[in-house]
C-alpha cells in the first residue's frame, strides 16, 4: 500500500468491479463525455482557426501589414520616406502605391472599382497579387501604356479579358468649353488576379504608379508607402514606434486598424463557440455528480468503517475527489489524444467521406474556401484540457462533501 492512502483508497475504487452495474454504465458514460466533448472543442477551434489563418492570408494577400500615408491624402517625399521605413526593424518590404476610386465601362456594362497604382518590380515585395496573376504578367505594365489588371470576379462582370479595352471614368473632372466633364481614359486589360476574396477579385484594379498618378494629378507624389514586416503580429508595435520615430507628418496604420470589425468578429465568433461546446463537458461533468452520488450511497458501510478506522472527514472527501478526478483525468486525456489526430487529418478524412459518398461538403463554386483547413494550436488545446479538467474537479466537490458527512453510528445500524 503506498501512500497518501487517499490515492491507494480511490484509485482501488476506480478499478474495482462494481456490485451495481449501473454505477460502471454512468461512469464510462461519463467518461465518454468528457472525451467528446474535448474531441468536439479541439477540432472545432482547430478547423476555425484553419479558416481564419486563410482568411487572413489572402487578406494580407492585397493589403498590407502596415501604411504610412499622408495627412493630407498624398506624400510628396515618399522616397525619403521610404529609406526611413526601410532600415526600421522588422521591416521586411516596401512599395510605393497610388490608390483612388473609379468606375470602369464595358459596351453597356458597369462596375465601380478601386484602383490601385503600383511598380511592378516592387509590389511582389508587400503582396502576393503578382503571384496571383492567372492570365498576363505584372510585367505588362509599362508606364504610359495605360495596361490595366482586373479581378476575376471583376473581368466577368464587364464582360473581359485580356487584351479587351474597358473605359475608366475618375472622380476629377475637365474644364472644357463644353463644360465640365468627367475624366475619361482607355486602358487596354494586360492581365486576370484570383486571390479567393470576394472585395479584392469584384472590386479591385491594379495599373502602373505612373498611370495611376496622373490620373489623380498626383504628378510626382503617391498615396503612400505599404511595408511588409517579418511578423505580421507586430503590425501593431511597429506601427506605433514609426508613428513616434516619424513624427506627426504622417498618418501610420496597420492590418488591424484596417480590418478590426471583420477580425473582431471572428474572434467574438471563436469564443462563442469556445462557450457553446463546452456546455458538452458540462453535460458530462454533471454525470459525474450523479455518479459520486451513486457511490457514495453504495459505499456507506465502507466510509463508516474508514471513519471508526480513524480516517477523517479530509480524508474520505480526499477519496472520492480521486475516484472522480480519475474518470475525468482519463476521458480528458483520450479527448486530447483523439482530437489532436483528428484536427491533424480532419481535410483528408473530409475528403474521403466526400469521395465516398459522391457529394461536395463545400461547392468551390459557391465557397472562396472549399476545403476544411485545420491549424491546432498548443494555446488552444491546453486551455481545453485545463478547463475540461477544472470542470471535472468541481464536479467532483459535492459528492466527496457529502461522503465526508457520513456517521458512522447511522451508516452502520443496520448492517
Amino acid at each position: 500500500m503506498f501512500k497518501p492512502i487517499e490515492f491507494y483508497i480511490g484509485l482501488r475504487y476506480t478499478r474495482a468491479k462494481r456490485r451495481n452495474h449501473f454505477i460502471s454504465f454512468i461512469s464510462l458514460t461519463s467518461m465518454l463525455g468528457i472525451m467528446l466533448g474535448v474531441v468536439a472543442l479541439i477540432v472545432v477551434l482547430s478547423v476555425m482557426n484553419g479558416f481564419h489563418k486563410e482568411v487572413r492570408e489572402r487578406i494580407l494577400g492585397m493589403a498590407s501589414h502596415a501604411t504610412i500615408s499622408g495627412v493630407s491624402g498624398e506624400l510628396s517625399d515618399w522616397r525619403e520616406v521610404r529609406e526611413r521605413a526601410k532600415s526600421f526593424p522588422h521591416v521586411i518590404g516596401e512599395a510605393p502605391y497610388v490608390e483612388g476610386q473609379g468606375m470602369l465601362i464595358s459596351g453597356q456594362k458597369v462596375s465601380g472599382v478601386l484602383l490601385r497604382g503600383i511598380l511592378p518590380d516592387q509590389e511582389g515585395e508587400v503582396s502576393e497579387v503578382v503571384s496571383a496573376i492567372t492570365k498576363g504578367s505584372i510585367d505588362d505594365l509599362q508606364p504610359g501604356d495605360f495596361g490595366i489588371i482586373l479581378g476575376h470576379e471583376l473581368a466577368l462582370i464587364l464582360g473581359v479579358s485580356v487584351g479587351d479595352k474597358v473605359t475608366l471614368v475618375t472622380p476629377q473632372i475637365n474644364v472644357t468649353p463644353a463644360g465640365i466633364m468627367p475624366r475619361l481614359k482607355r486602358f487596354k486589360v494586360n492581365g486576370i488576379f484570383e486571390v479567393g476574396m470576394g472585395d479584392y477579385d469584384r472590386g479591385v484594379a491594379i495599373l502602373h504608379i505612373e498611370d495611376a498618378a496622373k490620373l489623380m494629378r498626383l504628378k510626382d507624389a503617391v498615396t503612400g508607402i505599404r511595408l511588409k514586416l517579418d511578423d505580421l503580429y507586430l503590425a501593431p508595435e511597429v506601427s506605433r514606434d514609426l508613428a513616434l520615430k516619424m513624427g506627426g507628418y504622417y498618418r501610420i496604420s496597420d492590418w488591424t486598424m484596417q480590418h478590426r470589425n471583420f477580425f473582431a468578429a471572428l474572434q467574438t465568433e471563436k469564443r462563442m463557440m469556445t462557450i457553446i461546446l463546452s456546455l458538452i463537458v458540462a453535460v458530462a461533468a454533471f454525470n459525474i455528480v450523479s455518479t459520486m452520488v451513486m457511490v457514495v450511497t453504495d459505499k456507506q458501510s465502507d466510509i463508516a468503517i474508514l471513519r471508526t478506522l480513524g480516517a477523517s472527514p479530509g480524508s474520505i472527501m480526499g477519496i472520492f475527489m480521486v475516484q472522480g478526478a480519475t474518470i475525468g483525468v482519463i476521458g480528458n486525456l483520450l479527448g486530447i489524444i483523439g482530437g489532436v489526430l483528428l484536427a491533424n487529418n480532419v481535410e483528408s478524412i473530409v475528403s474521403w467521406i466526400e469521395h465516398r459518398l459522391g457529394i461536395e461538403f463545400l461547392d468551390s463554386s459557391i465557397y472562396y474556401i472549399s476545403k476544411l483547413p485545420s491549424d491546432p494550436q498548443m494555446a488552444d488545446i491546453l486551455f481545453i484540457g485545463i478547463a475540461a479538467l477544472l470542470i471535472t474537479l468541481l464536479a467532483t466537490l459535492y459528492p466527496a462533501w457529502k461522503a465526508s458527512r457520513t456517521q458512522p453510528a447511522e451508516a452502520l445500524r443496520y448492517e
